[in-house]
């Protein structure tokens, strides 16, 4: 299967290990084991380094999928399987209900993965702009416009990476009864659901209403532990039936260490939220007080996850502006073009508070210069 580069993965590993700061981060501020178990106040040792590192449970334990049912409305066990993180999960999906001559509709600024592999599988692919002028949200009757016979799947991640923007539940509706009057699937990769800054934390789930809705999520970005490396899905039962014959490929288990710790922060991830409520909170004030005072940057302030995405006034690539910053300064940040958005960049806003201040006006100066 030939497949597009990854462009943000492989800018990443190209130049985050060597930042002295990282700005092109999506999580916020990981957790370590002790931090987690002292958050979910246990301070007794575990029974899990007693127990023998086999395989564990395939699908995942009862305990983590009851855990992530949770997440949920009126789902079984049946409606969850678990995953490597969420990109193993997303692709798992593409990889169980896509086959060559099906469309897909994306909408963009997006993860790549969303559209470059069903292209890679043989699908046709057609993206769709989310616009500035409308707050990242999806044009709906453009939607609609895009579909024919052939369209399978419709692609959306919600909240967006990079943009931050939240749809909302109401317009989620009316995406669900487009697809539903075509017959048409609806993946959304809620990775950051539960990081809504407005309102309810969580968006309504679109497994939730839709009976064609696929959910994705993962531990990496609402509950701060991406080396866990555990994702799910949550779909129909069918579907999830097809998907575990192709999970059997490539997955086996999650691993005995990751499904617990996974399972102890999701029976406590009221307590994860409120620590992490916190840094989102100061990382949007400092965020907010630097575009409204700095007349070369502008963005629409996010209203959910933990990026946003930044436009800057020069005439230069994205690319090379990161390159040149980092260079100069030793802070890594993402250039917008690895989202097809030139004159952009994305910041995640979720690390230490003091850190971002300084970076931000690093920043500051640096566009001056050039």
């Amino acid at each position: 299967m030939r497949i597009d580069t990854f462009k943000i993965e492989e800018w990443m590993n190209r130049y985050c290990p060597s930042a002295k700061c990282d700005l092109t981060t999506s999580c916020i501020k990981p957790l370590s084991i002790r931090d987690l178990m002292a958050l979910c106040g246990c301070d007794k040792p575990l029974e899990i380094f007693q127990t023998n590192l086999t395989y564990g449970d395939i699908h995942g334990s009862d305990r983590l999928k009851n855990a992530i049912k949770s997440l949920y409305l009126n789902k079984n066990l049946q409606n969850i399987t678990v995953a490597h993180g969420a990109i193993s999960a997303n692709q798992l999906v593409f990889e169980s209900l896509l086959e060559k001559g099906d469309e897909v509709i994306c909408f963009i600024p997006t993860y790549q993965q969303h559209y470059s592999v069903p292209k890679a599988l043989g699908a046709k692919v057609k993206l769709l702009g989310l616009r500035e002028e409308n707050n990242w949200l999806p044009n709906l009757r453009e939607l609609e416009n895009s579909l024919t016979h052939k369209t399978k799947l419709i692609c959306l991640c919600n909240p967006n990476n990079p943009t931050g923007a939240v749809i909302p539940d109401e317009m989620l509706e009316r995406i669900a009864l487009i697809a539903k009057n075509n017959n048409i699937w609806i993946l959304i990769d809620e990775a950051y659901r539960g990081l809504n800054h407005v309102g309810s934390a969580y968006s309504k789930s679109i497994a939730d209403i839709y009976e064609k809705g696929i959910s994705t999520g993962s531990m990496s970005k609402t509950y701060s532990l991406p080396g866990l490396r555990v994702g799910w899905i949550c779909a129909r039962e069918d579907l999830i039936n097809e998907i575990n014959k192709h999970r059997e490929y490539n997955t086996i288990s999650v691993g005995i260490l990751n499904d617990f710790f996974a399972s102890v922060a999701l029976e406590n991830r009221n307590r994860i939220a409120m620590r992490n409520s916190i840094i989102i909170k100061e990382g949007l004030e400092i965020l907010n007080d630097w575009i409204n005072n700095d007349i070369y940057f502008k963005t629409n302030i996010p209203k959910g996850g933990t990026t946003a995405l930044i436009r800057y006034k020069k005439e230069i690539p994205s690319k090379l502006l990161c390159k040149d910053f980092q260079a100069t300064t030793g802070i890594a940040i993402l250039p917008g073009e690895v989202f097809e958005i030139e004159n952009t960049v994305r910041i995640g806003f979720c690390i230490d508070k003091k850190v971002l201040q300084e970076s931000l006006k690093q920043f500051s100066k640096f566009i001056r210069m050039i």
